[in-house]
């Protein structure tokens, strides 16, 4: 494979990685106020919730794997592993990795469910508040696309979303669930 489309495949699976990470956080919090209409019944909400999040997974390996076999960047898998140790763009992508780091937790979780109980999934799942801005600052700070238009569009549609989900879960939320 050659440079040129190790880093085109890194960065097109960074942008998809997001936007699904971003679907992910906003169904999440839809399902969570358990939205429905009569030709979207909740369980669907859920399932795509859970389908885009392994979806996710995917697309945020190709986007590891890729950056890490890239000759350019010279990566390596310790920079993939250990957040902050990367001599290239250190801090931005010591965030990726910490990101990865709170997505793995969450999935994981998810996943093993009826091992930790609904307590500790629900709290662990907290996490993704912080691993979307994570996901995204590292986007805006590693990326090549940010002064671009077009990323600039995606990721502000990105916050656009979720700040919507948020606002709607915040206004809509009984002061008792909160406390849950």
């Amino acid at each position: 494979m050659n440079d040129t489309l190790l880093w085109y495949a890194t960065r097109g699976a960074g942008v998809v990685s997001l936007v699904l990470l971003t679907a992910v956080v906003v169904f999440g919090i839809v399902s969570v106020m358990r939205w429905q209409t009569a030709s979207w019944p909740r369980f669907l909400t859920t399932g795509f919730h859970r389908n885009l999040a392994l979806t996710t997974l995917i697309f945020l390996a190709i986007h590891v794997v890729t950056a890490v076999v890239d000759p350019f960047t010279a990566l390596g898998w310790e920079a993939a592993i250990v957040p902050f140790s990367s001599p290239y763009r250190r801090f931005w992508l010591g965030l990726g990795v910490v990101g990865i780091y709170l997505l793995l937790a969450i999935v994981f979780t998810s996943l093993l469910r009826p091992l930790f109980g609904p307590r500790v999934w629900r709290v662990v799942h907290w996490l993704a508040y912080a691993m979307w801005p994570v996901a995204l600052i590292h986007s805006i700070g590693t990326g090549t696309d940010p002064r671009f238009a077009w990323m600039l569009a995606i990721e502000a549609a990105c916050v656009g979303s979720v700040i919507a989900a948020v606002a709607w879960r915040v206004r809509r939320a009984e002061p008792t669930a909160w406390r849950r």
